[in-house]
């Protein structure tokens, strides 16, 4: 049975229990503040859980894709190193919201296990929570006496808190689970010791298939419990583990879900799997790896510095250097392992089919760049061990610094060392890194209290009916429904949430509205307005004294008119960059607000001047034909398809979804937008970039702000004009830049008769210092041209030093040359020069043959000069 069949029949059984089967949510979660990545098939039903949202489904199942790599659920060290562990896998997942609870899921986990997969009961074993006395929760009874009308009680095993009570995080819904696992040993193995002594003690072959949670909890600020109104099911089941089980091997890697792309990697390496055991984590880790690495790209999360980009970035990193290691890969190599991976996975998500062309070219540019970086670590090991004067260890403090600033992997620089018999200060490294970590930690620090809730009557279902008003009105009468307190950097604010509200939450790229809340009392200000999951936050610096009032709630309207122009002129921009370039250019990010917009396409090479100036015409034409607005509410989501409007990759749409129309521009979209295009007023490019391989980005101006834009442009003109005395700007300017030119011709041509003059000067007092020709002094030339004249001096000799220092610009500079046969005799022009440096407070180095220094001190430059000769 291979790996799509498997997930088929799954989604089959489930479907017969009267589930609907829902496609995955990208794996990029862009609307949950304290998530970055989908790391749980719940996670797209979170806000159903928390009961921010109706529940249209009572019963549901999928297959999600998931990534466990950072936070509470960090896998990404153990990635490789075991036959289990991955960063990026399938969630086989059931739900139940309000509907049914233990038994049912109970028995149709034991159904499909051992009656449609035919697992052997003899080999599974079951855990149900064993209670816990701080939280003043007995044994869960109830499923050990549904799971006894399947098992025998001796394989029923109690389980602790950390293993057997979820935890959405440290507030919201929680409640008992319990695990089927399974023993995958040997039948003589399993005769002498009893899997049931292996469950959850970390044997590789006694492992967890199957986690049923069932939420009955919510978990306060204040760490209580108390019950929820409505009982949930959520389960999840390894797709990659349970293959291992049906396919009767004994690692996740020898699975057709790893192998394909094994045996490429190991054919690229000209290597085998299963011929070491170095070699065959490296090829574990890169066959996982390119799996996170491709979905998240294709979801729309690109390697970055920042946030979840970074995380990317990392993960890729790691992948690279085990290449660059273990299996001898010097040039890209990664970015061919897609076309496999496509070729396994496409079909169930065809997001990376779509994207597999964007996805190799920018693994491919960043394979390349982190091999660029490797190179310079190593350049800057070397040099290090170089003036280690006899010492066996490296310090931490330059371990870290490799790591931190250039982005050198630690575990790369304890192998070098090893290499050369020495040791690296793992402790000095590591009081670095958690220092790093506590500046993060303390950064990202929050503690959130409770919800107060304000509202009277039924709470819950005002909750699951939350509506936003702000397309049709910016001004609305409401109560509030709940509120509480968030504190982080000793800042104090407050969230509230209203049954309805007029002001639109930042997403999709559109940042949040602000305003103002009114009641006859007092007046406070919105400051920003935020998604948690689908809930709509209103964040302000103050409380109201008041809370149970009326409030006028209203939208600062002149913010939301630009923002709005802003966003509508995206719309515009992305329908004409596919009438010039071609329709493969997507939308791959935005950031709109009331300043300016943002704008990330596919495209595979800068745009020309011609190209943006015909990108401005089209937006500018459709802008003065002033083309009102169709908006398009709750349209099926395959009619609007249909009618030709774009969807993002990344973004998660339900069966009905909203459509805004330009004439031709047609996209799906949640965003506020103008009325009509000539609301926009009038449309200008400030700068055409390139995020990533394959990835452009535009910034632009709308209304006042491309107005205030094109004046300065006019004022600097004239300013020019003025200063050149000259009405004709660029030729006034082209005659300047003519005439610099020729001027610096002039100088260059004086800078070598100096330097030569110098150079003929300075050949006559060699002076011979212990047998050694020695040149030395300060020099009146650019502290630039030292390194040249130095090594002029140099050609054609022997036996020979040069010391050479010069003062410019408030700064002294030192360069030290030895010719080769002074080196091989231990003379050592970093050394020397590290000495002499201290006399101008400064610092430098370099190796035996070239060293150049620089200092605070430019007055005693003779005195570096002088210690320099007396050092020798």
């Amino acid at each position: 049975m291979n790996s799509k069949e498997i997930r088929q029949i799954f989604c089959d059984f489930f479907a017969s229990k009267e589930h609907v089967i829902v496609p995955s949510a990208p794996m990029i979660n862009k609307n949950d503040p304290g998530l970055m990545f989908t790391n749980a098939g719940m996670n797209q039903f979170k806000d159903i859980f928390l009961g921010n949202k109706p529940i249209v489904y009572s019963r549901v199942a999928d297959s999600q894709k998931c990534l466990r790599v950072s936070g509470k659920h960090n896998d990404l060290e153990e990635v490789g190193h075991d036959t289990y562990h991955h960063t990026m896998f399938e969630m086989l997942g059931n739900w139940s919201f309000g509907d049914y609870f233990k038994k049912e899921a109970i028995d149709f986990a034991w159904e499909l296990l051992t009656e449609v997969y035919k697992i052997d009961k003899d080999r599974l074993y079951v855990t149900v929570f064993g209670g816990d006395k701080k939280d003043q929760l007995e044994i869960d009874e109830e499923a050990k006496q549904y799971w006894l009308n399947h098992v025998s009680s001796d394989r029923i095993l109690l389980g602790n808190k950390k293993d057997n009570f979820w935890e959405m995080g440290e507030q919201g819904p929680c409640g008992p689970c319990s695990e089927i696992h399974i023993d995958l040993r040997d039948d003589k193995e399993r005769a002498m010791i009893s899997g049931a002594e292996f469950v959850n003690k970390d044997n590789p072959l006694v492992i967890e298939i199957w986690n049923l949670v069932f939420i009955q909890f919510n978990r306060k600020a204040n760490g209580s419990l108390e019950p929820l109104a409505h009982k949930h099911i959520d389960t999840g089941m390894g797709l990659e583990r349970l293959c291992m089980v049906l396919q009767n091997v004994k690692s996740n890697y020898d699975t057709d879900v790893f192998q394909p792309i094994i045996k490429k990697i190991a054919n690229l390496a000209n290597t085998t799997y299963g011929k070491d055991d170095k070699t065959d984590v490296a090829l574990r880790v890169i066959a996982d790896h390119i799996r996170a690495i491709t979905f998240a790209i294709a979801d729309g999360q690109l390697p970055s510095n920042t946030g979840a980009g970074y995380v990317i970035r990392r993960i890729l990193r790691r992948a690279v250097r085990y290449g660059y290691t273990f299996l001898g890969f010097k040039q890209p190599f990664m970015f061919e392992l897609v076309d496999v991976l496509v070729a396994q996975m496409g079909e169930q998500f065809t997001e990376i089919t779509k994207q597999q062309q964007l996805c190799k070219r920018v693994i491919a540019e960043e394979e390349q760049s982190f091999l660029r970086t490797l190179d310079t670590g190593i350049q800057k090991f070397n040099a290090y061990v170089n003036n280690l004067k006899g010492k066996k260890i490296i310090d931490g403090d330059f371990a870290f610094e490799l790591f931190d600033t250039f982005g050198f992997p630690i575990d790369l620089t304890s192998l070098m060392a090893k290499e050369l018999d020495l040791d690296v200060d793992m402790e000095g490294f590591n009081a670095n890194l958690q220092k790093q970590k506590e500046r993060s930690r303390k950064a990202a620090e929050q503690s959130i209290s409770d919800w107060v809730y304000i509202a009277e009557g039924n709470v819950e279902k005002i909750e699951r009916n939350l509506r936003f008003c702000g397309y049709d009105e910016t001004q609305k009468q409401i109560t509030i429904l709940k509120h509480r307190q968030v504190k982080s950097k000793d800042k104090l604010l407050y969230q509230l949430v209203f049954p309805e509200t007029p002001f639109y939450a930042e997403c999709g790229g559109q940042v949040g509205d602000t305003g103002t809340l009114s009641s006859d009392i007092e007046t406070i200000k919105i400051i920003n307005t935020i998604k948690e999951n689908d809930l709509t936050i209103h964040i302000t610096d103050t409380l109201p004294q008041y809370p149970n009032l009326i409030f006028n709630a209203v939208v600062d309207v002149d913010r939301r008119k630009a923002i709005s122009a802003n966003h509508s002129a995206t719309h515009l921009l992305h329908y004409a960059l596919r009438q010039i370039l071609g329709t493969h250019v997507e939308q791959k990010g935005s950031y709109v607000c009331e300043n300016y917009l943002r704008f990330d396409f596919s495209h595979y090479q800068k745009l020309s001047d011609e190209e943006i100036s015909t990108a401005e015409d089209i937006v500018n034409k459709l802008i003065r034909e002033n083309i009102a607005k169709t908006e398009y509410r709750d349209i099926p989501i395959e009619e609007a398809k249909k009618m030709g409007a774009m969807a993002l990759f990344g973004e998660k749409y339900g069966n009905k979804v909203r459509m805004i129309a330009f004439e031709k521009s047609l996209e799906l979209c949640g965003g506020t937008h103008v009325e009509s295009t000539g609301d926009i007023g009038v449309f200008k490019i400030i700068s055409e970039s390139a995020v990533a391989a394959g990835i452009r980005r535009i910034e632009a101006y709308t209304a006042k702000g491309a107005f205030d834009f094109l004046r300065e442009q006019v004022h600097i003109i004239q300013d020019i004009k003025n200063l050149l005395k000259a009405q004709d700007s660029i030729k006034g300017v082209s005659n300047l830049l003519e005439a610099n030119s020729n001027l610096k011709k002039e100088i260059e041509l004086l800078k070598k008769d100096k330097l030569a003059a110098i150079k003929d000067g300075l050949a006559d007092k060699i002076k011979v210092i212990n047998g050694k020709n020695v040149i030395a002094a300060v020099v009146d030339i650019e502290t630039g041209s030292l390194k040249d004249l130095a090594f002029e001096l140099k050609q054609g000799r022997d036996n020979t030093v040069i010391i050479l220092g010069s003062k410019a610009n408030g700064k002294a500079a030192i360069c030290i040359v030895v010719t080769d046969d002074l080196v091989a005799n231990g003379v050592h022009a970093g050394n020397i020069i590290r000495e002499a440096v201290k006399e101008i407070n400064g610092g430098g180095g370099g190796q035996a043959h070239f060293a150049t220094a620089g200092g605070k001190t430019p007055d005693r430059i003779q005195f570096a000069v002088d210690k320099a000769v007396e050092l020798l």
